[in-house]
């Protein structure tokens, strides 16, 4: 079946050829040829099964599938029953097209709703119609849907059981609806939640329902009010990650709820393995991220408590420090991936890092933004860290040549590096062009010292190595964030599948 496409799109492709000579006009003016006219003109798609033909669907992105359902009756039925997700305009003028294109896009488990500011969007009659239409509906995206309340989406969520990944931003409901999908929807496995104008100072807690036990990531981000999630964060046993980006007010508190949590299922472990049992009630938190938080030292202590994260993002929280960071590398040894943006407070620099090479050595990706780290703990870093494979160094004053020099001579399984903003010259330039034998990937920008002749000079030493370097740039502001990094690959959701007149973006990123 995986080599079936090229195969039915080559007879496709010479079905197209053959319309084209036989649409010429020197052809079409011979009489003689009408009769062979009659002949060539085959469907060879006409062999294929319903099966096949939805299979090649699924290889078009959302403008070529659109016109592909207008080819034939045919092509325009399979189209609709093998759609699985669908990206609408939600805007109001929709609705009353909302039967008749769900009863063509009747195997629906993914959709998209999207309505921009200057326009109403969908009600809560509308959101009703899409749950007893879409029965099987998984997943949810609703963007500016400003006109559902809290009662639409608890009908929603009553008729919606199957529902694993909800994602809801700048919409108007609160507190209330988010209990309702968490009650109703006991597989829900993702809940994303942005700008939320309901989740305000006072509003009533959320969670934990009947979705605890199956929780396994949640996002917040930039809510008034992200505190209220406690409860849900806390009784969500089987929990994965956690995101909290840009919420007000302080996390401390939060985070010490979120530490005891983990100590306690280590506790149990524990308690089980004495006992001679293997099961336990919950599982573990591996991947924490944190972003322009009010958080100080106390909750980064907290963190310390989740043993087993393998993924830490610690970005722009000023008041986080070296002392408590060498606590989160003491307790948290199977760090894989290391973020830390220090917004150049210098309250996170050498002491930190060095805790973190003595005692995370299963470190693979290491970003550091802000940081004014030096040789001393670059230098522990690449010795203790031999399986360090992306390395971004950002916006720091103390990374100079000899820090390059020595990441070049030490860090044998490095790939991916990416200097942006530091004192670097050619001579760091030069280093690598003989060092980190397994490179294949190098950025510089916004490094005035580096000129492009050292550009040119590494692409003759490293031939198969992409450089992607901008000596030319003179502009000195330096404002980083992890998304300019490019040493580690973005999670993409390639080929959305969009219905006719709705939105034609077929990327989606997953967040």
């Amino acid at each position: 079946m995986g080599q079936s496409p090229p195969v039915v799109l080559g007879r496709v492709n010479s079905l197209c050829d053959s319309f084209t000579f036989l649409s010429s006009s020197a052809f079409i003016s011979g009489e003689g040829f009408r009769d062979q006219i009659a002949v060539e003109i085959v469907d060879y798609t006409a062999e294929l099964p319903d099966e096949c033909l939805a299979f090649v669907f699924q290889f078009l992105g959302p403008g070529d599938r659109n016109r592909c359902s207008l080819v034939c009756k045919r092509w325009f039925r399979v189209d609709g029953w093998s759609r699985h997700r669908l990206s609408l305009n939600a805007q109001s003028e929709i609705v009353s097209s909302l039967p008749s294109l769900f009863t063509r896009f009747d195997s629906v488990t993914k959709l998209a709703l999207r309505c921009s500011r200057k326009s109403i969007s969908l009600t809560d009659d509308s959101l009703l119609t899409i749950s007893i239409r879409c029965r099987n509906l998984t997943r949810l995206k609703l963007r500016g849907c400003r006109e559902i309340t809290d009662e639409g989406m608890s009908t929603f969520a009553k008729n919606s059981k199957k529902l694993r990944k909800l994602s809801c931003g700048s919409c108007m409901f609160g507190a209330k609806a988010l209990n309702a999908v968490l009650d109703h929807c006991a597989n829900l496995e993702e809940l994303s939640v942005k700008r939320l104008r309901g989740i305000h100072d006072g509003a009533e807690p959320i969670g934990p329902g009947a979705a605890a036990s199956s929780l396994k990531m949640i996002c917040l981000k930039e809510l008034v009010n992200g505190q209220s999630f406690a409860p849900l964060v806390v009784g969500s046993k089987n929990l994965k990650t956690l995101k909290i980006i840009h919420c007000l007010g302080d996390w401390d508190s939060v985070l010490q709820l979120i530490g005891n949590r983990n100590q306690n299922y280590k506790e149990n472990l524990n308690c089980d393995i004495n006992y001679g049992s293997s099961d336990s009630n919950s599982n573990p938190l591996m991947e924490i991220h944190l972003e322009r938080l009010q958080v100080s030292d106390i909750g980064l202590s907290a963190i310390s408590k989740c043993t087993k994260i393998e993924n830490l993002h610690i970005l722009k929280t000023p008041e986080c420090s070296n002392y408590r960071l060498v606590c989160v590398a003491e307790n948290c040894k199977l760090l894989r991936k290391l973020h830390i943006d220090g917004w150049r407070t210098n309250r996170i620099g050498d002491e930190g890092l060095i805790a973190v090479a003595k005692h995370c050595s299963n470190l693979q990706e290491l970003v550091l933004i802000g940081v004014n780290a030096t040789h001393v703990s670059l230098s522990a870093i690449a010795c203790n860290c031999s399986k360090l494979e992306r390395l971004a160094l950002c916006g720091s004053g103390t990374i100079g040549d000899t820090e390059i020099a020595c990441i070049a001579a030490k860090c044998m399984a490095l790939k991916k590096l990416c200097i942006k903003g530091c004192p670097i010259s050619d001579i760091a330039i030069e280093a690598l062009g003989s060092g980190c034998p397994n490179l294949v990937k190098i950025k510089v920008r916004k490094c005035r010292g580096v000129s492009s002749d050292a550009g040119e000079w590494l692409r003759e030493q490293r031939g198969s190595m992409l450089i992607n370097m901008d000596a030319c740039d003179t502009d000195c502001g330096f404002e980083a964030s992890v998304s300019d990094i490019g040493v580690h690959e973005t999670g993409v959701e390639v080929g959305q599948v969009t219905a006719v007149g709705a939105s034609t973006s077929s990327n989606e990123i997953n967040i």
